[in-house]
């Protein structure tokens, strides 16, 4: 029997079996990853360059997508380099390093989509009082306050979860590094104490969920009561792309993680996994920008500029 001490190194879940399997997996996270750089990095160079779009809105979807681009650079490259070389390891470093990196990421990004919601609600619901409820500070506090959660958050779990023995192998049923897989392989009962902190941080997840869906319910009475059929369009216009932002993003990490184990398979566990971590950092972009007319003309401005430079 190993202990953590002893173990230099994980198997991570391999994305399939055959040589060309392995090259065609390559390719789509090669491509995936391809489109939320280029999509996360013109909203940031987007909404950096234009001083129209300094708004809380949108200086929450820099932060975003600055969110975005952590969790997809932590899980992808090794991924695809497994893929690439036949290969299925990580280092222990290296796994501490990505379980700290996309729980930091992943947390930071659903306390800003909470954020966003509130600014949405603010915006509709208490017009007359957004100057002064989201002013430049506030939004800068409350960014600030989001990073600074997510880091507390994923160096508490993180410490915790490699602070445990590990004598059940080394083989992770995932293609990256995550808290419950690891989990899997500890043989002290100390493992309990980080099923409480899990239990306890789903618990405050839940409640900022319960106020995201508080808030579109007041959302939503409010606009339909807009007379014109056009301020009504163009309320739903900048609360649709969030609320999309935020269904994917709850709804395929909780049922990767709360589905039935009568219908696990690790075909299944390796689908629903990557739509929760590497799907949503590329769809961000296209939904935000597909909805909002003020971004993609900012999108498009920039884009054709440089290639008027080039």
């Amino acid at each position: 029997m190993s202990n953590s001490s002893s173990i230099r190194h994980f198997l991570l879940l391999a994305l399939a079996d055959t040589r060309q399997l392995q090259l065609l997996h390559f390719c789509l996270l090669l491509g995936i990853s391809l489109a939320a750089l280029l999509g996360n990095g013109l909203i940031i160079s987007a909404i950096a360059c234009g001083h129209h779009l300094h708004t809380p809105m949108f200086f929450f979807l820099l932060n975003l997508a600055l969110s975005d681009l952590g969790s997809i650079c932590t899980t992808v490259p090794k991924a695809m380099h497994n893929s690439l070389w036949d290969t299925r390891t990580i280092s222990y470093k290296g796994c501490a390093a990505q379980v700290f990196f996309f729980v930091f990421c992943a947390t930071t990004e659903f306390f800003l989509l909470t954020i966003m919601c509130y600014d949405r609600y603010v915006s509709i619901c208490k017009p007359l009082h957004y100057e002064t409820l989201l002013g430049s500070r506030a939004c800068a506090h409350m960014a600030a306050a989001a990073w600074a959660s997510g880091f507390l958050y994923s160096l508490l779990h993180t410490t915790n979860t490699f602070s445990l023995p590990l004598c059940h192998g080394n083989v992770l049923g995932q293609f990256f590094c995550e808290i419950p897989h690891i989990l899997k392989l500890s043989c002290s009962k100390s493992y309990l104490r980080e099923h409480g902190l899990i239990a306890l941080s789903a618990c405050l997840l839940f409640v900022c969920f319960l106020f995201v869906i508080f808030s579109y319910v007041q959302i939503f009475r409010a606009v339909l009561r807009i007379p014109s059929e056009q301020g009504r369009h163009k309320a739903f216009s900048t609360c649709l792309p969030h609320l999309a932002v935020v269904s994917l993003f709850i709804s395929t990490g909780t049922f990767s993680h709360l589905k039935p184990p009568s219908i696990s398979s690790p075909s299944l566990d390796l689908i629903l996994s990557i739509l929760y971590s590497v799907v949503p950092p590329a769809l961000n972009p296209l939904i935000y920008s597909l909805r909002n007319q003020e971004l993609k003309a900012a999108v498009w401005r920039l884009m054709t500029g440089w290639f008027q430079k080039h």
